[in-house]
């Protein structure tokens, strides 16, 4: 298992300080939240800034390395005389961490995954998997509030895909998940499905993995994602 980055300190607070500027934050948290490429003008009206200012910050989070570029025309403007492709804005899928003293708990994960995988007789696995779903169900037992609440306080970015079905934009373990996403993964459905019975609700948590996305869907079985 070859490891990436090392302890978090303070190599990321560079790219982390431009976000103090409160319109580069608001650019940065729209584009974020959008979950596809975006463009200057809507990224300037979600900011309540000028397109030129929102073209100034946007670039900067480029050059910081917190949003990436990418072109696309759109499908109405194609073949000769359409133009260049616009500019669009993305979240970049790299993470950024501050932590001080030092802290390594990616490192923590590895060795887990490892430990699960080089276990012969599963029981390694089998102890993850149990303390996966009581921890979801633990998670949901002590929450006052709903589903998506939740979710959006454990980072991950959820959103309804369409009438009672949860999808989510990030995953908090995609890291560690880059080295045994079967296992990986699949302990995330089990703290999910852990939660779901936590909060009494009845749902199916299942893998359906989507570029740039959490691998799961949530689907509550009476066709709300949010039951009052």
């Amino acid at each position: 298992m070859e490891r990436g980055r090392g302890a978090a300190e303070l190599a990321d607070l560079a790219p982390l300080h431009a976000l103090g500027n409160p319109v580069r934050r608001r650019l940065y948290e729209f584009v974020s939240h959008a979950g596809r490429a975006v463009g200057r003008d809507e990224a300037a009206a979600a900011a309540g800034v000028s397109r030129s200012l929102a073209a100034y910050h946007l670039d900067k989070l480029i050059e910081r390395g917190l949003l990436e570029e990418c072109f696309a025309r759109a499908r109405d403007r194609s073949g000769p005389g359409a133009g260049r492709p616009p500019k669009l804005y993305r979240r970049a899928r790299r993470e950024f961490a501050l932590r001080l003293p030092s802290r390594d708990y990616e490192l923590l994960g590895e060795l887990l995954v490892r430990a699960a995988r080089s276990d012969d007789s599963g029981a390694v696995r089998g102890t993850l998997e149990q303390v996966a779903y009581e921890y979801g169900r633990s998670l949901g037992e002590g929450a006052s509030t709903e589903l998506e609440t939740v979710l959006r306080g454990r980072g991950y970015e959820p959103y309804e895909d369409e009438p009672g079905t949860l999808r989510l934009r990030n995953c908090p373990f995609e890291t560690v998940a880059r080295h045994d996403p079967e296992l990986v993964c699949a302990l995330n459905v089990l703290v999910l499905q852990g939660l779901c019975e936590g909060l009494d609700i009845r749902a199916d948590v299942a893998l359906e993995p989507q570029p740039g996305h959490c691998c799961v869907a949530i689907t509550t079985r009476n066709g709300r994602a949010n039951p009052s």
